[in-house]
């Protein structure tokens, strides 16, 4: 924290720290470009002089704000969880393969762990202690970096991988060589076996083991779209048959579109009731204009959007609906007070100008009485 404390454009710092981890987080200042403060961060960390020995290497990265857009379940009845892992691994790759999708989780799914259990009186027949055994079981499961070997032509990275991933390949790890030449292995003073780490949070559908496949958006990608492709995926992975089905859990835009369909609804409603109602009592011709004001409005509305960066949203679509409704009452009171100066013997350009002049003070009093109540 003290070395990333002098780095131009951070706002706050903020730690948290926990058995065998920590995390760091850093906010950047409105207007800052996030990439130059995330390299400027990972110089101040390469400064520090030490860090703990052991310490894997720290690892620095930015973090987008992100809203759920769609999850789904992923269950079978006779599917074991290592299947299962490995199905959601590749419906996790699947979904990331689609264009304008890059954010996908997998929840409720335990860490695979390889569980030592060192024989007591094994070790001691053999001459080895505990200390001496772990720590040779440490270094031969490594996979680290080795440097770079630079070229005229290239860059080679090396790097040592002898990384086991199931307790078979850990059995023939050899501890120690005795005087005889004979070899003592891992699997002689210790029983191994593969296991799920302990997970209070693992998920059920139906009381068969399942993942949850989370999807989420970035502010600069579209959930509707997300949506979409994301359904159409579970409809093709239910096609195939298979003994594990994809059970949708929560789509955040049905909300969205619920509004879409509302604002839209609301808008051809007021358009027609205008033209009906002032036809009636008015004349036709002001009654189209003044209806006209309906998508006219809405039309500039969605290049200012454009232009200030304000999405579609549930809370913008709430103003929407709520903009139709004055849009339809201001339109007909200041059509009304047209209506009454042309009745008077004035002439369309000047009952235009001095009917609107007559109703504005209080058109723009009750606009701004809207705004003052929605934005408190």
């Amino acid at each position: 924290e003290n070395e990333i404390r002098g780095v131009t454009g951070v706002e706050r710092i903020s730690s948290v720290s926990q058995e065998n981890s920590g995390v760091v987080t850093v906010e950047v200042i409105k207007g800052y470009d996030t990439d130059d403060v995330l390299i400027d961060v990972q110089n101040a960390v390469d400064r520090i002089p030490t860090l703990p020995e052991g310490m894997e290497p720290v690892r620095t990265f930015t973090v987008e704000n992100v809203r759920p857009a769609v999850s789904f379940a992923l269950s079978g009845e006779d599917v074991d969880l290592r299947a299962l892992k490995a199905i959601a691994r590749r419906v996790e790759d699947d979904l990331r393969a689609i264009e304008g999708i890059s954010k996908v989780e997998l929840q409720g799914l335990p860490e695979e762990e390889i569980e030592i259990a060192f024989r007591e009186e094994d070790l001691r027949a053999q001459g080895i202690t505990f200390a001496q055994a772990a720590l040779r079981v440490r270094t031969a499961n490594i996979d680290i970096t080795g440097g770079k070997v630079r070229t005229e032509a290239e860059e080679l990275s090396i790097r040592a991988r002898n990384k086991h991933d199931r307790a078979h390949e850990l059995r023939d790890i050899v501890l120690k060589a005795t005087p005889d030449g004979r070899f003592v292995r891992l699997g002689d003073v210790a029983d191994l076996r593969d296991r799920w780490a302990d997970d209070p949070t693992r998920n059920y559908l139906n009381g068969a083991p399942a993942v949850v496949v989370a999807v989420s958006s970035t502010v600069s990608e579209d959930i509707l779209f997300i949506a979409e492709e994301t359904v159409a995926y579970m409809e093709r992975f239910n096609e195939r048959g298979e003994a594990v089905h994809a059970d949708l859990i929560s789509d955040a835009t049905i909300a969205l579109r619920q509004r879409i369909d509302m604002l839209a609804t609301n808008g051809v409603q007021g358009f027609l009731l205008v033209v009906l109602f002032l036809a009636m009592f008015l004349n036709i011709r002001l009654a189209f204009w003044v209806a006209l004001s309906i998508p006219v409005a809405f039309a500039g509305m969605f290049v200012l959007a454009n232009f200030f960066g304000i999405t579609i949203n549930v809370m913008s679509l709430f103003g929407m609906i709520i903009v139709v409704g004055i849009l339809v009452d201001d339109g007909i009171v200041i059509a009304e007070s047209i209506y009454q100066e042309h009745e008077k013997g004035a002439s369309p350009v000047r009952a235009a100008v001095d009917g609107t002049m007559n109703v504005l003070p209080a058109v723009i009093s009750a606009v701004f009485t809207t705004v003052a109540a929605f934005s408190t």
